[in-house]
């Protein structure tokens, strides 16, 4: 399948129909209020990750984010990783996402959350970003390369945008030992046709291939098998419960592993 037409598809599956009125169901179900959420309310339904907030700020604290770093969140959703780090931390976040109604909610829910200062959003593709050279001091993704099947141009592009000394923080699912998953759907793809997994050993060739030096690499996989055996809660953003499921399975099976890692663009 060509550029164009996957990358319609991936947004044809992230974006869902009524998506703006169960996430206002479900915050009125919580005690928010839809129209004025905090951030800490926003978290159970704009975390689009396995072990929501929590992976979110250990990514925060291995990267190092500080106030007034410049983020672009690569597949950054409906914005939930982008405002954990705009109000926790401080920091500039662009977000990037395929998916229009991702990018066009996101926006509104920062704007009700009181973060359109800090936080923005912009429709385009992860493979041509559509900003300048050395734009950004780190480069954000959580969950966001598995349906990209051309990692050599992300991770190029992502070491385009970066300035000298600048960073990659990645939380990502990889293929397992046994191979990549078998069972569908899983929370990123439907059919095996949008699911593109490298194992750990590809991932980091493809990686220092595109200029980038690892500072750290961290298996999470125990830790996210442990979160999805307990998790209870549906969120109204996110895919069906037989999705999770199957990522369940699939790392019981060696067919998939997580990781956390850091990444620098060298100075020289």
């Amino acid at each position: 399948m060509s550029r164009a037409p996957l990358e319609r598809e991936v947004g044809e599956h992230y974006g869902r129909e009524g998506l703006e009125e169960r996430i206002s169901s479900a915050l009125r179900a919580a005690g928010a209020d839809p129209l004025s959420p905090s951030v800490e309310d926003l978290h159970a339904v704009d975390q689009l990750h396995t072990r929501g907030v929590r992976a979110t700020l250990e990514l925060a604290r291995l990267a190092g984010v500080a106030p007034g770093t410049r983020v672009l969140d690569v597949g950054g959703g409906l914005g939930g990783p982008a405002r954990a780090l705009a109000s926790g931390f401080g920091c500039r976040v662009v977000v990037l996402d395929i998916t229009e109604e991702f990018c066009r909610l996101g926006a509104l829910l920062t704007a009700r959350a009181g973060l359109a200062h800090l936080v923005s959003f912009q429709h385009g593709s992860a493979l041509e970003i559509p900003f300048p050279d050395e734009s950004f001091d780190l480069a954000w993704t959580q969950h966001s390369s598995m349906n990209i099947p051309d990692k050599s141009r992300l991770y190029r592009e992502i070491h385009r945008i970066l300035r000298p000394g600048g960073r990659l923080a990645m939380h990502e699912i990889l293929a397992g030992p046994t191979g990549p998953p078998r069972r569908f759907p899983l929370p990123w793809a439907k059919t095996s046709t949008l699911s593109h997994l490298l194992p750990p050993h590809q991932t980091r060739d493809v990686l220092s291939h595109a200029g980038l030096r690892e500072l750290a690499w961290h298996d999470v996989t125990r830790k996210t098998e442990a979160w999805l055996k307990s998790r209870q809660t549906i969120r109204p953003s996110g895919p069906p419960p037989e999705a999770f499921a199957n990522l369940l399975q699939s790392i019981r099976e060696g067919r998939a592993v997580v990781v956390q890692a850091l990444l620098e663009r060298p100075t020289s």
